[in-house]
């Protein structure tokens, strides 16, 4: 397989070619995505969320992006892999940033990190691109501000969205993820923009999509409300719980293990 590379993924908006994206945070998961044909991988820090189990993505570490990124990069041939940089780096101005920016390419070998922020930390972007360092862009709803906003709410605000989508893009963002926008603000985005778009709950109109790779599969612990920007192509928490209970009653049956699986 042919190596994904930034100018071919800057390419692919010129080619009308949908990118496709998803979260990946392990070796096993990351393998299976890049042979199934998944342009771009995205380790984001929403494993704070669906690997560790907790309510926000503030918490996620640097080393522990770090540790998971590592894992993916390695398993994969063909996608470009992308690494979120986590809280508060973004938010401490240039020199942080490009520090723990430097870190994740330095110790995983990814192909870019994602930055949150728009208009407000333009210059911090330009400075990492400035620095050699690729960022994709992330507008809208943005996560790790989630303490200032009280909720994750769809976006609607014209203005300041348009603000900064074209200040991140002067800033030497290569694409740009726009999160929980309304249909028709972000296909205005996406045609104003010379970058690509990579929607989540933001239509169907931008130039690629994600999910989070959880929440694709249904694979959960318990039941929890599914976003409606979600599409849930299988339900691996009942197909885990299944063969998980089968296994314990061959157990406690003496069924496991038989002739077959004895040396």
């Amino acid at each position: 397989m042919t190596k994904l590379t930034l100018p071919k993924i800057k390419a692919f908006k010129q080619e009308g070619r949908k990118i496709v994206v998803l979260t990946v945070y392990d070796y096993p998961s990351a393998r299976l995505l890049d042979n199934a044909g998944i342009d771009l991988l995205l380790v984001g820090d929403s494993l704070g969320n669906v690997v560790q189990g907790k309510t926000t993505t503030l918490s996620v570490t640097l080393d522990e992006i770090i540790y998971h990124a590592e894992m993916v990069v390695r398993a994969v041939e063909r996608a470009f892999v992308v690494v979120d940089i986590p809280f508060p780096f973004c938010q401490l101005g240039s020199t942080e940033a490009i520090r723990a920016a430097a870190r994740i390419l330095k110790e995983t070998s990814a192909d870019a990190v994602k930055f949150e922020g728009g208009e407000n930390r333009a210059s911090t972007i330009a400075a990492l691109v400035d620095a050699g360092i690729p960022v994709l862009g992330h507008c809208g709803l943005r996560p790790q501000e989630i303490r200032q906003t009280g909720g994750y709410f769809v976006q609607r605000q014209h203005e300041q969205l348009f603000q900064d989508i074209t200040a991140v893009e002067k800033a030497g963002a290569f694409a740009m993820v726009l999160e929980c926008i309304e249909t028709e603000l972000a296909q205005e985005a996406t045609s104003l923009l010379r970058i690509p778009t990579i929607g989540i709950g933001a239509g169907p109109f931008c130039d690629g999509q994600v999910l989070v790779f959880h929440d694709l599969l249904g694979y959960k612990p318990e039941q929890t409300r599914t976003p409606k920007h979600v599409k849930q192509y299988a339900d691996l928490q009942t197909i885990i719980s299944n063969a998980v209970k089968n296994y314990a009653d061959d157990v406690r049956n003496a069924v496991f293990p038989d002739a077959k699986n004895s040396f």
